[in-house]
């Protein structure tokens, strides 16, 4: 076996639902008409004192029968059906499914949302508010806890390496990719189940609304928002979806003839420590340039960054002025979010999924909406119109959460 640090980590299964689709044909389509999957939210209307409206729901997606059956599903709610669904396709394309490996404790898992299913949180609240039970059972706690999506998975496919349960709001689905690649290059697992999930609720919603970061004014023209960047952008819309990725170690994919996709060369992660909603433009720059440390690599090298990008009017000016400081005006830029909104759990993992196979046909999309930028954000090299043609190697995906968590994947182009 090699020793620790000097063991590559390849991509060799992925699994996807999101707003755009659930398969790279349908997303990349999508991306190239410049439309975005933002919809009216009729059920918000409910909610008295929500202002926003707007939402990305995912895709339409199969649960087939009869390997989905209330017996298996019971303990499930949205979130972790769609990661669980998400990681039977990874496995699928990775050639694992049913495979020996997944009982072995040599594989693992590294996943996350920013909690379990409203639902059953709401059943939980009602006890306390009404002081009763009525209405919860022996799976309620396990569809409501913050570690539902990686547990479930687990059970569902018999899994019994390590757990890392990655609950970190907005970079619970990079953290998932990023300790799983820390795992597998330190040679505690040859393999991990990693990525994040996060289903659609007005809760959320009003987590945002609460602070004045939701897109409202768009209400009415859900194709108009949200606008990363831009001048007029008036705050996030959120999505949901769920995205798997199969990380291997390189010399046991190539001996087992398994299909390679892309590497991650590296990851960066840290904390502003400051203040858990308003961003540190320096401590993610750190985590970008903790990225690049690792993977040995200086910024010239990077010629496509996948922003965070969540339209927000402070997040956006401390990212742009991060971006610059490491960067400098030169790299590519857009954001993915632009399109199926902020999948929260789930988008670290989406959109790495993303500008990999964005990477892969060396086009990258541009960021919709983004008409006039914000002259409070530093400059930088914004993709906008059809997209661009880049024929590049290596690519940068960001990710910056709540409590002032930050993480940076580099990945690779694959080419044996």
């Amino acid at each position: 076996m090699k020793p620790a640090g000097t063991r590559r980590v390849v991509v060799t299964g992925i699994g996807a639902i999101s707003p755009l689709g659930n398969d790279w044909a349908t997303v990349q389509a999508r991306l190239r008409e410049r439309r975005n999957a933002v919809s009216y939210i009729d059920e918000w209307d409910a909610y008295e004192g929500l202002n926003t409206r707007v939402g990305a729901r995912a895709a339409p997606f199969e649960l087939p029968a009869p390997t989905y059956n209330r017996k298996n599903t019971r303990s499930m709610g949205r979130v972790a059906l769609m990661a669980t669904r998400a990681s039977e396709m990874a496995l699928a394309d990775a050639g694992l499914l049913g495979d020996p490996l997944l009982g072995s404790g040599r594989i693992g898992i590294a996943y996350g949302s920013s909690s379990g299913s409203p639902v059953a949180i709401g059943d939980f609240g009602r006890m306390i508010a009404e002081k009763t039970t009525e209405g919860i059972n022996a799976t309620t706690y396990i569809r409501m806890m913050s570690h539902t999506a990686p547990v479930n998975i687990g059970v569902f496919f018999g899994v019994t390496g390590r757990v890392v349960t990655t609950s970190s709001a907005c970079t619970s689905g990079s953290q998932g990719l990023g300790y799983a690649y820390e795992a597998i290059k330190a040679g505690h697992q040859v393999a991990m189940l990693a990525g994040g999930a996060e289903e659609l609720d007005a809760t959320q919603a009003a987590v945002f609304d609460t602070l004045f970061a939701t897109s409202v004014r768009h209400n009415h023209a859900p194709q108009l928002t949200p606008r990363p960047f831009d001048a007029e952008r008036d705050g996030l819309v959120l999505g949901e979806g769920a995205c798997t990725l199969v990380l291997e170690e390189l010399d046991h994919a190539r001996a087992r003839g398994a299909t390679i996709h892309g590497e991650i060369v590296g990851f960066g992660t840290n904390s502003d420590g400051r203040h858990v909603t308003h961003p540190n433009s320096q401590t993610m720059a750190t985590a970008m340039q903790l990225a690049l440390d690792d993977a040995g690599l200086p910024p010239s090298a990077i010629a496509y960054v996948n922003a965070h990008g969540t339209a927000t009017d402070q997040g956006d000016v401390a990212e742009a002025a991060a971006t610059h400081a490491v960067f400098g005006e030169r790299v590519a830029i857009s954001s993915l979010k632009s399109y199926m909104g902020h999948t929260l759990g789930a988008c670290g993992a989406l959109e790495a999924w993303m500008s990999l196979e964005m990477m892969r046909n060396g086009w990258f999309a541009p960021t919709v909406n983004l008409a006039t930028t914000d002259p409070r954000c530093a400059p930088l090299d914004h993709v906008t119109g059809d997209g661009r043609h880049i024929d590049t190697d290596l690519v940068m995906t960001n990710n910056f959460a709540f409590g002032g968590i930050n993480t940076s994947l580099v990945l690779r182009r694959w080419s044996d």
